[in-house]
């Protein structure tokens, strides 16, 4: 089952790469060519990189836009097409291309993936932006106000009532999805609704659900009055989001590794949702936000010493 699972994702990528995706065919021996993703978060973090990298260098940057998963993206830097990632997260890829056991503890699966990154597929792994971008069960502000509740353990009092939005996948997920969340929680929703995930926030904004399970950095959370309710019984693993690269691109081009390291820490949870909302909400292109945080920042000149 896993080797045909394998082959589909094998095909599924060189069915991608057969099309005519911009940036891929780029030289990654002479240039930066960036794996960016179908989300506002990953492009940005792209761009960001993208931004930096034009700021402090001559290098020639290439940004290809929607790979469409993790696992494309992977593949993508396995086959030599790329040579950098804008934002990989640990919960993701541990379980995924790593093949292990989820890892609950934040430090430890930031320090499994590098090592693991590094001995496996000769990339070093950054360390975090600085924020998780996890699954969240999420309600109205008002809701929370009214029920009084912070915990996603106290929503079982009110579990045969709630109308519940969920990721589609999650239904189906091994480990931290519903069937994990049975186990951790030790109760069920009778009134759960699969759905596409964004979808869920215009459906609990609408009162057409009580609950949705969204993605704690999606910029909809705060332009829709949500709170996040908290994981208490530690179902979700950290999804902490990293730039990742190649060892040999760094080797050739040191100053990457130095650029790559001034942008550990300098991303909160906060600052991702206003620029996901920037870009998804306010349709700014997810190349001005990204210059827009550089500008507001002065590029981090004071730290980057090349």
């Amino acid at each position: 089952m896993k080797l045909k699972k394998n082959i589909i994702l094998v095909l599924m990528y060189l069915l991608l790469t057969a099309c005519s995706m911009p940036g891929l065919g780029a030289n990654t021996d002479t240039q930066i060519v960036i794996a960016s993703g179908n989300t506002s978060e990953r492009q940005i973090l792209s761009h960001i990189v993208s931004e930096m990298v034009k700021e402090y260098t001559d290098l020639k940057v290439t940004i290809i836009n929607n790979l469409g998963s993790t696992t494309l993206i992977h593949t993508s830097m396995k086959e030599g097409d790329v040579n950098l990632s804008g934002g990989m997260y640990t919960g993701t890829s541990i379980t995924g291309e790593l093949g292990l056991e989820p890892i609950m503890e934040p430090q430890e699966a930031l320090k499994v993936s590098q090592g693991e990154y590094l001995k496996r597929f000769n990339r070093i792994w950054y360390d975090s932006y600085g924020f998780s971008n996890t699954y969240a069960f999420m309600v109205t502000k008002e809701f929370a106000a009214e029920h009084n509740i912070t915990k996603v353990s106290e929503l079982e009092q009110f579990k045969d009532s709630l109308k519940v939005g969920v990721d589609s996948s999650w239904l189906q997920r091994p480990g931290d999805g519903y069937e994990g969340f049975k186990e951790k929680y030790n109760y069920e929703f009778p009134n759960i609704y699969p759905m596409e995930i964004a979808l869920v926030y215009s459906a609990i904004d609408n009162n057409e659900m009580d609950v949705v399970l969204g993605y704690s950095t999606d910029g909809r959370i705060n332009s829709y009055g949500l709170q996040i309710l908290e994981d208490d019984r530690q179902l979700f693993p950290p999804y902490d989001c990293s730039p990742v690269a190649s060892a040999e691109i760094v080797e050739k081009h040191p100053e990457i590794d130095v650029i790559l390291k001034v942008l550990a820490g300098k991303i909160s949870s906060e600052q991702m949702q206003y620029m996901n909302k920037r870009s998804d909400e306010d349709l700014i292109e997810p190349q001005v936000v990204a210059k827009e945080f550089l500008e507001e920042n002065n590029y981090f000149k004071d730290e980057v010493k090349l």
